[in-house]
């Protein structure tokens, strides 16, 4: 069961809002308060698969994902969807299969995957969950793991949804075996896209330069001065992109 969150009007595209490995739908706040304003339709925000709110999978492959979180959209509505890195990858997979989809929007997406990295993260797939004796160090874990740490307050209640209590004491919510997603491949998920595709970096993102986007055929845009987590950092630049 995927948890998901609507907000805005039940007329025009509905803009689907996938997070990164590791995050949850919460992490959208920013951008779905600027949304009002800026968006005719509506929009949701998913727990990805094995992520917050969201059950587990038997497989997180990237077609995998994106056949769960199509379960939990409405047929035959207009779909505008924006995935953040992971998430990205997983709204390609997405607009492959479902004709809904009229325009894809990836962000910080990592496009170069190594195989002793793509073996690094199968491994920490196999590995169990930390158990914390309390909810702060568990929260300043899932910030780390999502890649968030120091950009948000760590007292900050949406972070909630980024950690659960078991018997020994507290451990993220995320699923290990949300690791092993298997072997990344852009072109081909481009290739199978019937849809106009944007994707878009933050000039100081370490992880996505811009040469990892050169010859992909899309349309490519860079925010100056911002890093991995666009979203975060400036919503409204990427509400501006909308």
């Amino acid at each position: 069961m995927i948890w998901h969150r609507y907000g805005g009007s039940d007329d025009g595209p509905l803009l689907v809002l996938l997070h990164g490995l590791g995050g949850t739908a919460e992490l959208w706040r920013g951008v779905e308060e600027l949304l009002p304003a800026s968006w005719a339709g509506g929009w949701v925000a998913v727990d990805l698969p094995g992520h917050g709110r969201s059950a587990a999978a038997a497989s997180y492959s990237f077609p995998a994902q994106a056949d769960l979180v199509a379960e939990a959209l409405p047929a035959g509505r207009e779909l505008v969807l924006l995935g953040h890195s992971m998430g990205g990858m997983v709204a390609l997979a997405l607009a492959g299969t479902h004709p809904e989809v009229s325009r894809v929007i990836g962000f910080s997406i990592k496009t170069w995957w190594p195989m002793d990295q793509v073996e690094g993260m199968r491994g920490q797939s196999l590995k169990p969950a930390r158990i914390f004796a309390t909810r702060d160090e568990a929260v300043e874990r899932y910030l780390l793991a999502s890649g968030l740490r120091g950009l948000t307050d760590p007292a900050d209640p949406a972070h909630e949804a980024g950690v659960r209590q078991v018997e020994d004491g507290w451990r993220i919510a995320q699923d290990m075996g949300t690791f092993d997603f298997g072997v990344p491949d852009m072109p081909a998920l481009l290739a199978a896209s019937s849809c106009p595709v944007t994707l878009g970096r933050g000039s100081e993102d370490l992880m996505v330069r811009a040469e990892n986007y050169e010859g992909l055929g899309v349309e490519v845009v860079t925010w100056e001065g911002l890093g991995h987590n666009p979203h975060i950092e400036d919503p409204a630049a990427l509400v501006a992109l909308l």
